[in-house]
């Protein structure tokens, strides 16, 4: 049986420009979907999906972050006061999600170098990674479902994503060498605690032949995309480490991948759910209404305006 992962690297050291103004002093991981941070969200998937340590990149103007994932006396302290148990009990359950570690990355220097910022705490274990703009809305979590194939090869596992043709410079693309479709069962509790219910899905599954990182459409070996989700054996962390940086000064985790590519099966996932890229304007506000349409104290109200907008 492959080595269980616990272990989940969050990149988040970066700049997040295409969010300027609001992310020159807030974290663009920070940002709210309806009333939770994107990088809540993300942790949240890692933890229902098994992850016990939480290990966050992190830069310079992001100790909001900390600061959300931590304890925070003065405000349980008035929620108490005010008699506002419902809220305590959201606040508390945040920092006892999982053990969070937090490593810093000097320099916005690749997702490569960030990856390896964190080699110490991850040590000689697979790993997941998680990029902070990909939101899936799923019945098993996007991560769990790649670690469902992990446990099944022991090789490192790719999300993707089948995406527009016109699209591909925007993304990493990958060429398939074979496809495969497996079934994969997930057990669920249901309203009843006393009760779960199977779900079965016939996931795609691809061995991965190459990388082109965005190549323009006609260029492109596939319309599958990789979106921010990863099952990284241990063997890149050496490879990252002799990677030379890009003309950008970059190390970029694609490159890492490539050559892993010769060393063992690399596979991707086509990942069964709604993603929502939230590192875009409309990505973001996308989740916002989509997720507020899902919650019993919002869907009626929003329907409702929505409905008197002329569109």
């Amino acid at each position: 049986m492959p080595q269980k992962i616990t272990k989940a690297v969050f990149p988040a050291a970066g700049f997040g420009t295409r969010f300027l103004p609001v992310t020159k002093a807030q974290p663009k991981e920070m940002l709210p979907i309806v009333d939770k941070p994107v990088i809540q969200y993300l942790v949240e998937e890692a933890v229902e999906s098994g992850i016990k340590e939480i290990i966050i990149v992190t830069g310079r103007g992001k100790r909001s972050i900390e600061d959300h994932f931590d304890d925070s006396f003065e405000l349980e302290y008035n929620l108490v006061e005010k008699g506002k148990h419902n809220l305590l009990k959201e606040v508390r359950k945040i920092s006892q999600l999982a053990k969070f570690i937090y490593v810093r990355q000097p320099k916005p220097l690749g997702d490569g170098h960030a990856i390896l910022c964190a080699k110490e705490v991850i040590g000689n274990e697979p790993f997941a990674v998680l990029f902070g703009d990909d939101l899936v809305d799923s019945e098993v979590p996007a991560l769990k479902q790649l670690m469902n194939v992990y446990e099944k090869t022991g090789s490192s596992i790719i999300a993707l994503e089948k995406i527009n043709k016109k699209d591909t410079d925007k993304y990493g693309i990958i060429k398939a060498k074979n496809s495969q479709k497996i079934y994969e069962n997930e057990s669920k509790k249901t309203a009843n605690r006393h009760q779960t219910k199977k779900l079965f899905s016939k996931i795609p599954l691809y061995e991965i032949e190459s990388f082109i990182e965005k190549p323009k459409p006609q260029n492109a070996p596939s319309n599958l995309g990789i979106i921010g989700k990863y099952i990284l054996t241990p063997e890149i962390l050496n490879i990252l480490e002799k990677t030379k940086p890009g003309p950008d000064g970059e190390i970029r985790l694609i490159n890492g991948l490539m050559k892993l590519k010769n060393e063992q099966k690399i596979y991707g996932v086509e990942i069964q759910g709604t993603r929502y890229d939230t590192g875009t304007k409309f990505g973001f506000l996308k989740a916002t209404i989509d997720f507020s349409l899902k919650r019993n104290d919002l869907g009626p109200s929003m329907r409702s305006y929505l409905k008197t907008l002329d569109l």
